[in-house]
């Protein structure tokens, strides 16, 4: 237990110095010199490629016959098309050597080390236990964290949300500073509806399920400040992605995160009729689970079906994402059912 409590509050620490990297990284990008440092990059960058447009049109035009003049301007298309390819290439390539600065890799660095800190401490809570570490509110709040923090760097050899760190560690550490100090519980041992082999699946996959949906929220809520048009007042704006980028983003892990979702609610009925022999009772947290897949079942329908894009998506993935921590927090401390867990009346 000692060495449990250790490792989490080393990985807060880790975390809290990770937050500061990479709020001083979001300041860096929104300083003068290096919006203009980037402006002057993608202006050259775009200038050659415009050139290379340019000089490839010229080469087309001047080998073109009376006889060929129709081959000669489809290769004069196919240039123009190769050179704003290259061209795209060279400024996002431009763009992104701006956004790797020293604060965001100490940021990401210390971020790594935390959250092996943190997975640590949980691994050795669970030895203590003797059981996986989510059987309660402190526990569960140790693993959901963990697995959030180990999305975010797994989904890093994806897409670069590195943008998105300071939203990622400060939602680990407040949600782990909450769990310590008030959701704390001793080691006990596990009420007789836990004890299956569920409780590693059903738990683990809502855990999961909720790690891509707070990366969705966090592009969310970057997708309406992008399209906001604050950006002279929040200059660092200016070095993200685009708000139709971001939201094509939030959407695939929305989407991944609804089919770990998916098998939550499954899984969890299953659960529901080896524990109590029904598959749904109308409990509270099942409602909720079920009113969860909802909202998120109806922003991909929807985005796909009926045209949203834009802050109506956007706020339709953060309310979802609220109802999660909602589910979390509110529905274990104040309502009463079968799948009161919270091990703080214990």
């Amino acid at each position: 237990m000692t060495f449990s409590l250790v490792a989490i509050w080393s990985a807060m620490a880790m975390y809290a110095l990770a937050f500061i990297a990479f709020t001083l990284d979001l300041a860096s990008r929104a300083a003068p010199d290096k919006l203009d440092a980037s402006t002057d990059a993608a202006r050259d960058a775009r200038g050659a490629g415009i050139g290379a447009v340019a000089a490839r049109a010229a080469a087309a035009g001047a080998s073109t016959t009376t006889s060929s003049g129709a081959d000669g301007a489809d290769g004069s298309g196919r240039g123009s098309r190769g050179g704003t390819a290259v061209l795209e290439r060279t400024v996002n390539a431009a763009d992104g050597a701006m956004r790797s600065t020293k604060w965001v890799r100490i940021a990401m660095a210390l971020t790594v080390i935390g959250w092996v800190l943190h997975a640590g401490g949980t691994v050795f809570r669970g030895l203590a236990a003797g059981r996986v570490p989510w059987a309660n509110m402190f526990e569960f709040s140790l693993t959901a964290t963990a697995i959030v923090v180990g999305v975010f760097l797994l989904v890093q050899f994806w897409q670069d949300l590195r943008f998105l760190g300071a939203y990622v560690v400060a939602f680990a550490l407040l949600l782990l500073g909450l769990a310590t100090v008030n959701f704390y519980v001793d080691v006990v041992p596990l009420p007789p509806a836990l004890q299956s082999y569920w409780l590693v699946i059903h738990v683990f996959v809502a855990s999961l399920g909720t790690g891509f949906f707070a990366l969705g929220a966090g592009l969310s809520i970057a997708q309406l400040l992008q399209a906001s048009g604050q950006t002279k007042r929040m200059r660092f704006l200016t070095t993200l992605p685009d708000a139709v980028r971001l939201e094509n983003m939030a959407y695939r892990l929305i989407v991944v995160g609804f089919v770990f979702w998916t098998f939550t609610l499954i899984a969890g009925a299953i659960w529901a009729e080896h524990a109590w022999g029904r598959y749904w009772g109308w409990d509270t947290k099942e409602v909720w689970t079920f009113i969860i897949w909802v909202i998120f079942a109806g922003y991909i329908h929807a985005r796909a079906t009926r045209g949203w894009r834009g802050s109506r998506s956007a706020w339709l993935a953060i309310i979802g994402f609220a109802a999660v921590i909602f589910n979390f927090t509110i529905v274990n401390l104040f309502f009463k059912g079968l799948h009161a867990y919270s091990g703080l009346m214990n």
